[in-house]
């Protein structure tokens, strides 16, 4: 690998696929080496040769995460370090600690209060309702509520936590990111455990959407410090995970362009004076013809890399804002490209639809794909290994949870 020496240095939170996407960008567009903290000695980043990788599972505790950044700072004075979370608590970190960081860190996020406001997802609904987004009718179930209570639809429904970070801290035995929830008796089984683990915060129910993953779609979009949006990228999601704690991450996706609805997010981000990465799941409703959102959040996604498959490379907009002091340009996709982090063949199994079985295959065929965990030069054999082990591991998880 090749590493040029840059004024500034890439300090990244999390330790999922997202830390390992951010990573490449970086390198790709600056040729440096980023230093990652995450909770465990595992995944992409682990063992890279792009990435100094430190595991430390109190990463994600104020104190710990503070003193980690600080400590940081002060053994590379003469850099300026461009930090940058991977996950909803870290990006609360950041946002809630940057006026307490030394002078050399640059934390690209909004002040906390609207962060958290906008982490919460049923405020997150009012908002939409301010600026004309659609979004799939809800009920916000508190936890005086009575699971008995009297929907405005029917079974199945969507059962997820208003606020993700602290339902992540009450884990339990059958935890899941999202629930499908097939009729009263199972609502009720499932608001109990979630409340019984010691979660206080409301819930969110809400109609299903029909339509199988072929109908998501993902918007990830840059503001500047100005909260000027300057990049959007949309991309059609054709297949998504499917195990518990994974249900909705992104497997599949194919960039594409939809400027009405891009401009719609605009307008809310820009009204909202948001700066930073933000990212949105939304759903194509055949029933009456709109998108709709199901929720921000308030930084770059997991599957983020699918935007530097289009042509544009995430990591060049906070680093020429904040390091090279350059204005920027709004830019959106500039080709159409594949994403996935599945095997081909998991791909072209579960995905139904004739139209984007084609699309899938003729970007194969052309090789307008990337995955972004395996990248040339970055081959490790223990990193390998492990990659590999779970890329093949996608055969047996969907033939057990795909339904």
């Amino acid at each position: 690998m090749e590493f040029r020496e840059q004024s500034f240095i890439p300090v990244i939170f999390g330790g999922d696929i997202n830390t390992y996407s951010v990573a490449r960008a970086f390198y790709n567009a600056y040729r440096v080496r980023s230093y990652t903290f995450g909770k465990f000695p595992t995944g992409p980043s682990y063992r890279s040769r792009i990435i100094t990788y430190t595991a430390n599972q109190a990463i994600d505790e104020e104190e710990t995460f503070l003193k980690t950044i600080t400590d940081f700072a002060e053994k590379h004075k003469d850099k300026k370090l461009m930090a940058i979370g991977c996950g909803d608590s870290y990006v609360a970190l950041l946002s809630r600690l940057k006026d307490r960081f030394p002078e050399n860190v640059i934390a690209p996020y909004s002040d906390y209060d609207l962060l958290n406001r906008l982490q919460q997802k049923d405020l997150f609904y009012q908002l939409c309702e301010k600026h004309g987004l659609d979004y799939p009718a809800t009920v916000v179930f508190t936890p005086d509520m009575d699971p008995e209570l009297s929907l405005p639809f029917g079974f199945p429904l969507i059962l997820k936590p208003a606020n993700p970070i602290t339902y992540w801290e009450h884990p339990f035995d059958t935890q899941e990111k999202v629930y499908t929830i097939s009729d009263r008796e199972n609502l009720i089984r499932v608001i109990g455990e979630i409340y019984g683990a010691g979660y206080t915060d409301n819930l969110i129910l809400q109609d299903m959407i029909p339509g199988n993953d072929e109908y998501m779609r993902v918007l990830t979009c840059y503001s500047d410090k100005n909260a000027q949006v300057k990049m959007q990228c949309l991309g059609h999601v054709l297949l998504e995970e499917h195990t518990p704690h994974g249900k909705g991450n992104h497997a599949v996706i194919i960039t594409e362009k939809n400027e009405e609805l891009m401009g719609k997010v605009k307008a809310l981000l820009e009204d909202l004076h948001y700066i930073g990465f933000s990212n949105f799941d939304i759903k194509y409703d055949q029933r009456d013809g709109k998108y709709k959102f199901f929720e921000i959040n308030t930084r770059q996604g997991r599957s983020n890399y699918y935007v530097a498959a289009s042509g544009i490379n995430i990591s060049r907009f906070p680093v020429e804002e904040y390091i090279h002091n350059k204005p920027l340009e709004y830019t959106t996709s500039k080709r159409e490209a594949l994403w996935l982090v599945v095997p081909a063949g998991v791909a072209k199994k579960y995905i139904h639809e004739k139209e984007n079985k084609a699309k899938l295959k003729q970007l194969l065929k052309e090789k307008k794909y990337v995955n972004p965990v395996f990248m040339k030069g970055d081959n490790k054999p223990n990193r390998m290994i492990r990659m590999l082990k779970n890329h093949m591991s996608h055969y047996k998880k969907y033939k057990t949870y795909y339904q």
